[in-house]
């Protein structure tokens, strides 16, 4: 059953004014920095409805003003429940081709003098894209003994990063990994999942952040990925985002987005140099 005929069976438990729609709207947009549409209403309907199943609340109405008291921690669940966490191993392949063969061959160089690489997932959902960066690391630098290698991985949704943090993936996951790559990353713990291996884990750090507010991280980072994130923010949260990533690159360095994203008329930072693949500018 999707979603939407989910809600459609449901329609009828919880009443949502237009009223209410709105205020949702302006609740997720100042706690996330994410904008909705009419068009997600029965989405957001789908996703909530479980939230006042479990609270026993009787309507949205009930539901909005708990979340404007600020009581119980309800907001951060109310984040996590709105949050699309969407994401697969390796998802846009060229990203880490991009990563393998140009930009951690030549960190090795830029970077001899302080022997430090940092790599940031901007938005990791359950893991699967710092693992895969990590992954790529260990491949094409082995145990790269004297060097400082980190991927800093960081979601909104602290119910993503948990799951991501144990490093356990149903093994339906893993079909789409090349055999020789499972082989040496994953470890099966059990008849139906398998664990990322610590060779490979160590590398990550995962924390929960919300982009829209302050950062407690410095940089510079070698690489950032954004993927699949700024569609749900408006234009000038955009641009926010992308200026305060700026300032976390240096010339040369980069950053990935996603295939429905673009900097053009958001951000003058960066280059275009291949497909969602941008390049800092001096």
């Amino acid at each position: 059953m999707t979603e939407g005929s989910a809600t459609a069976l449901l329609a009828r438990q919880f009443e949502m004014t237009d009223e209410d729609f709105a205020a949702l709207c302006e609740l997720v947009r100042r706690h996330a920095g994410i904008a909705l549409s009419e068009a997600k209403r029965d989405l957001v309907y789908g996703r909530l409805s479980r939230r006042l199943r479990r609270l026993k609340l009787d309507s949205f109405r009930e539901y909005c003003e708990l979340l404007q008291s600020g009581q119980g921690g309800e907001v951060q669940e109310f984040v996590n429940a709105i949050t699309t966490n969407l994401t697969s191993f390796f998802r846009e392949p060229h990203h880490f081709e991009h990563l393998a063969r140009e930009v951690l061959p030549s960190l090795l160089r830029a970077n001899e003098a302080t022997r430090r690489i940092r790599i940031w997932s901007a938005g990791c959902s359950t893991g699967e894209e710092p693992y895969s960066i990590a992954m790529v690391i260990r491949e094409v630098y082995g145990q790269l003994t004297g060097w400082d290698v980190r991927v800093l991985a960081t979601d909104l949704d602290s119910s993503v990063v948990a799951a991501a943090r144990t490093g356990v993936y149903p093994l339906e996951r893993l079909e789409r990994i090349p055999a020789q790559r499972r082989e040496r990353f994953f470890k099966v713990s059990g008849g139906d999942a398998a664990c990322i291996v610590p060779e490979v884990s160590r590398l990550v750090t995962f924390k929960q952040l919300n982009l829209i507010e302050p950062w407690p991280m410095r940089g510079p980072f070698d690489a950032i990925f954004c993927r699949n994130v700024v569609i749900y923010f408006d234009k000038e949260t955009q641009r926010t985002l992308f200026e305060r990533f700026a300032h976390l690159q240096s010339a040369g360095t980069h950053l990935y987005i996603g295939h429905s994203e673009t900097l053009f008329r958001i951000c003058d930072h960066y280059e275009l140099i291949g497909k969602s693949t941008w390049r800092r500018l001096p």
